[in-house]
Order: C-alpha cells, then structure tokens, then sequence
C-alpha cells in the first residue's frame, strides 16, 4: 500500500487537534488533563533526545472550568448543547487513538482520554449517534497516564497517544483489534498473540516529508496543523530518526544561508515546498530530494555544493517537480542534482535501491518482525505456491521467495511491478515474478491454466480488500490465507466474509509498526481444510 497511507505523513493531517490553552498556566494544565498542548515556540532547539524515553506519569491534571455550563437537568443525550460540560466514563480507545465512552447510551469520543478514566468534558458538537467533546479535567486518572514528551503532541497531527505509556499504548492497541472483531467479524474467542512491541518506542522512522515557510530568516519545517494551512515546527521530532532530523537541520541552514526562495513565498511560484529526507539504517546512507515547483532553482550549484559539505552522508541530492495543487507530496519528474540517483538499503539479506519516490517501510526494525509473522502464517515447507496480492514493490513475496516453490506477485500500478521485478533480480530470487492486473482478474486465468495455489497473501490499503478479490479467494480455496491489515475494522469486515465462507480464524498478530501513533498492524492467518 502506499506509505502516505500507512504513516500519515505523506500528504497533510487531518487529525483533529486543538491549542488548548493561550497562557503558560492553562497549557500546562491543559496538558496535564490530557488535553491537546499549545505549541511551544522554539520547538526543536538543543533538546536532549534522550528524555523521550524518561517521560514521567503527569499527577496534576485538574483544569479549571470557566464558562461552560454543567449538564444537569437533562435527562436524554440529545437535549445536550454545546459547551454542556458532561461526566464520562471511557471504556476504550478509538481507532484514531480518542476515549470513547457513552453518555445516557450515546457514544462520546474525547481525544486526550484515557481507557477507565472517569473525565469531565465540554460537548462541542451532538450528532444523532454520537458526541464530541474537549475533555476539561480527569476525575479519576489511568496508571498509563504521562506527560507527552513532545511540547507540539496534538498540535503537529503526527502522534496521537504521546500522553499514555508504551505498556498502555501496546495494551490499547491489542484492544482496538479485539474489540473489531468482536463488533466486525462477530467473534469473542479469537487466539490473539502478544503484540510486537519495540524496546525503544522512539528514533525510529527512516523517513520525514516536511513542508516549508520563512519566518523573518529561519526556515521552518514541519506538517500543517490539522484544518489549517499553519505549519508546525516538529524540529528534532521524537519519532524520526536523529540522523534524519540532523540532515532537516542541514538543509534547512543551507536553504536560509542562499536565499533560497520558498514555494509561495512573496508571490513566487517555484520555490522550495518540501524537504523529504531518507536515512538507511543499515546501509548509513542519506537521500536528500527537494520537491519544488518549477524545473530549476537560483544558486543550484552552490545549493548542492554547501549540502555535500554540509552532509557527508548525502548519497544522492534530488530535485522532484510538482507544480499541481494537491495533497500529495510528489509530482511525476524527478531530476538528479548530484550523486547516485538511487538510495542502497537492505532489510536483513534483501537488497533495495530507492529511488526518491520508491516506497520502502518507514520503520526496518518493526518490518522484519511483521514479514516474520507473515512467513510463520504462511507455514512454507518449500514445496507451495504463493500469491501475493497487493504485492507493490515485492517486499513481502521477495522474503518467502526462499521457503517456496514459487512465489507469484499482483499489483495494479505498473511501475511498482518494475520495481518488484528489479528488486528479485537484484536479490537472486528466480522463483519470484510480479505481474500487472488484478487479482480477481488474475487468479482465475492461472487457476485455469493449471495452477493451484497453496497461500494467498494479501497487504491492502486501509480501504480493505475488493469484493471481488474476496469472491475471488473463496472459489480458489487455499489452504492459508494470510492477511496483513493497517486497519482493524476493515480486517474484520474482510475476515467475517471468509469466515462465512468456510475458512477458520487461526489467530491474529498485531505488530506495533508506528509507536506514539494510533496505527496497529495485523497478520491474520486463516485455514479451511476442504
């Protein structure tokens, strides 16, 4: 699936966030509440990175209440009003990472809000079948309950659940995938491993995409504040790796040491709009690509020259055109400004080549455990033909290749096949092609040429799987049917088909891929006998 989709940084927030709070006391009560923190100006500046992991439990989370009025007197859900202050109770965490509790049997989300805690909060909105809220104080606060070590969580749009515990957050997570297929797939009892957690929940992302404006001098990057086109400063962000955040940095001095015009600024059209900087962790090398609107920039041979010295590291330095008014952070053109046009990376014995616009796992460490769940589901003695749906760029397929017979991959998007292609040639995996179609439309041709296969694997976007694709697997009858999720309602959804269906819900492995967020992954192994 595409990365913007899975890491929430390839196109603009649209998490929900609020500045709660204008004075220094009503920030940090409000934050202590669980509230969404104001921004701190000076935001990235000689922090010590190593506090991330030393977050403390927050004890003083008492807000105090001016201007909304109490709800008492009203007897039924919908006579409430905005800024009616309500009692809640939050039963769970949603799948963006808000409190979900229930006032007079009517659902309310709260962001901030904590599973078991008892919290006060303002109604903002009554809809018929649920109420959003701004939480105000926590009566009763969860264990799991920290200060948010990051001064712009909840303002940047980048992490949802800074203010609980890794335990919690782990925990939470679990919660959010059992509580799907209970409301989804209709089923209690299901055999859920232990969640793949990370020893060190930070530093991990190999990847930032950073939109750009000028203020006075300085350059700042960061993402757009949720419903605004005001962006947030998230200089030395917690969960990027420190050398992605040391070549932002670079490239941010560099750009204000030129003049180097930025896109939009004072009317102009084809300045610099966004720094996307890669770092491989197993390969140390950096990718530096500018993404602009027009074909060239002022100063673009000093501009490369003060980035190699500025960066040692740097392998390549890219200019990519994207001159569209869109969300999406590419355009179609890339042109190489200096060095190697691709970034070298591996994922234990697999070796990529990333071109700028290559997609590649934001998180290795966690990527490894999750395609090893994905082998062990798939339960390959070397003798079985695989298919791996939704393949993209081959990663998954390209991993089982050793353990199979043959490995099959489908994708739609022709240049992700190339890619895929070019990768197990790169890698030595004979037994491995990647085609370009549809599932639905592919399977059914090979089934009646003769192949039969023994695992079908399938990675789709948070959308979940094609109804055909689905129609599609039933007929073909598998054995094993593997599926990886970003989405625990979809999976859900898809699985109680296949379950109606004849196939037996072996168990569920959820991967924590993006600490600090409300993202869980899932690898779901399914059999039927027949």
């Amino acid at each position: 699936m595409s990365e913007q989709k899975r890491s929430g940084q390839g196109t603009q927030n649209n998490h929900k966030s609020t500045a709660y709070g204008k004075k220094p006391g009503e920030r940090a009560a409000a934050n202590q509440a669980g509230a969404k923190p104001a921004f701190k100006q000076g935001y990235g500046k000689n922090r010590d990175q190593s506090s991330y992991s030393k977050a403390k439990p927050s004890h003083k989370y008492k807000q105090e209440v001016r201007g909304p009025r109490p709800s008492a007197g009203r007897e039924h859900a919908d006579e409430l009003q905005a800024g009616d202050v309500i009692v809640v109770t939050i039963k769970r965490l949603g799948i963006n990472g808000e409190g979900v509790g229930y006032y007079r049997r009517k659902a309310v989300f709260i962001d901030g809000a904590i599973t078991n805690e008892v919290v006060k909060a303002e109604v903002k909105e009554v809809q018929p079948k649920f109420i959003k809220a701004q939480l105000v104080e926590v009566e009763k606060r969860s264990r799991f309950r920290i200060e948010p070590p990051c001064p712009v969580f909840g303002i940047c749009g980048g992490c949802q659940i800074q203010h609980i515990s890794y335990e919690g957050q782990l925990q939470a997570k679990t919660d959010i995938v059992r509580e799907a297929f209970s409301r989804y797939a209709g089923r209690e009892a299901v055999k859920f491993k232990p969640i793949l957690g990370m020893e060190h929940p930070w530093d991990y992302r190999n990847k930032a995409q950073l939109q750009l404006k000028r203020k006075g001098h300085e350059v700042i990057a960061g993402l757009y504040e949720a419903d605004s086109h005001t962006i947030v400063d998230i200089s030395g962000c917690p969960i990027q790796h420190p050398k992605v955040n040391e070549a932002v940095e670079k490239v941010k001095s560099v750009l204000e040491e030129l003049r180097i015009p930025l896109h939009k600024e004072n009317g102009n059209k084809d300045g610099v709009r966004t720094i996307v900087v890669r770092h491989g962790f197993q390969s140390g090398e950096l990718q530096v690509t500018l993404v602009t609107a027009g074909g060239k920039l002022p100063r673009q041979d000093d501009l490369v020259r003060m980035l190699r010295l500025s960066i040692p590291e740097v392998s390549g330095i890219s200019l990519n055109i994207n001159p569209k008014k869109t969300s999406l952070i590419f355009g179609d053109r890339t042109i190489s400004l200096w060095g190697a046009e691709s970034m070298q990376e591996s994922l234990s014995d697999l070796q990529f080549s990333l071109s700028p616009r290559a997609f590649f796992q934001l998180n290795p460490q966690q990527t490894v455990k999750l395609y090893e769940s994905v082998r062990a589901a798939a339960g390959l003695t070397g003798k079985e033909t695989v298919i791996d749906a939704y393949c993209g760029t081959g990663t998954i397929g390209l991993w089982l290749a050793p353990y199979a017979k043959e490995v099959r991959g489908i994708e739609t998007i022709p240049e992700a096949v190339e890619d895929a292609k070019a990768n197990a040639q790169r890698n030595g995996r004979v037994n491995a092609s990647f085609h370009v179609g549809q599932a639905e439309e592919l399977l059914p041709r090979w089934v009646k040429e003769g192949m039969k296969p023994d695992v079908i694997i399938a990675d789709p976007p948070r959308t979940g799987l094609d109804s055909r694709f689905l129609e599609t697997v039933l007929r073909t009858k598998p054995k094993r049917f593997v599926y990886v999720s970003c989405n625990p309602s979809t999976l859900a959804k898809d699985c109680k088909v296949l379950l109606d269906g004849g196939y037996e819900l072996e168990w569920v492995q959820p991967v924590d891929m993006f600490p600090q967020t409300s993202h869980v992954e899932c690898v779901v192994l399914l059999k039927r006998e027949d």
